[in-house]
């Protein structure tokens, strides 16, 4: 008997091209905060750009410490966010210093950003973005000032490439984790 099924969608590498604006005319979907933008072979995600209050650039430093020893201590203190990864990045524009934050997570952005003001509120870890320009002050329970300062800050990709396109990182560490149950029942075998 054949398998005429398809190769599942991780099995090849797959990329998106990104309209300006974020999403592709005509396929505009709303969510509880705007519109929900496309998951793409990267998973979601978003990339902010902002300027930091002057004075404060040394805070964004102990702040990744801070997140270090946390997520040493506790592992899954991030787990809500379903994340992939976080990028942070500090550079200049003419004499002022800017900070970029990356992140790639399997929720939408409204379930992302409503975990992150949860998760912030309720674990004593403030938000490094307290440091940045315009940023609400309210933002722990204002969660729509929250979303309206990430949405304008936004820069929005206009390619996302994903080796193993489409999966989540459960998936990739269950995958892991069966690679490494396999690999401990070939030792015992020999």
């Amino acid at each position: 008997m054949s398998d005429t099924s398809e190769p599942p969608e991780w099995s090849k590498p797959a990329a998106m091209a990104i309209p300006e604006g974020g999403v592709h005319p005509g396929e505009v979907e709303s969510g509880r905060y705007g519109p929900v933008f496309p998951k793409t072979p990267a998973c979601y995600g978003f990339t902010i750009v902002a300027k930091i209050i002057p004075g404060r650039e040394g805070v964004f430093r102990e702040h990744g410490r801070t997140l270090e020893h946390a997520v040493k201590d506790q592992p899954d203190i991030l787990a809500p966010l379903k994340l992939h990864y976080l990028r942070w990045v500090l550079f200049e524009i003419k004499g002022e210093t800017y900070f970029m934050y990356q992140g790639i997570f399997d929720t939408d952005f409204d379930k992302y950003t409503e975990d992150a003001v949860t998760l912030f509120s309720q674990s004593g870890i403030s938000t490094v973005f307290e440091n940045l320009e315009g940023f609400p002050a309210d933002w722990k329970t204002n969660t729509p000032a929250f979303v309206e300062f990430v949405r304008a800050h936004q820069c929005s990709s206009f390619l996302e490439y994903g080796e193993y396109p489409y999966v989540s990182a459960d998936e990739i560490k269950k995958a892991l984790r069966v690679k490494a149950m396999f690999s401990q029942m070939l030792d015992q075998m020999q």
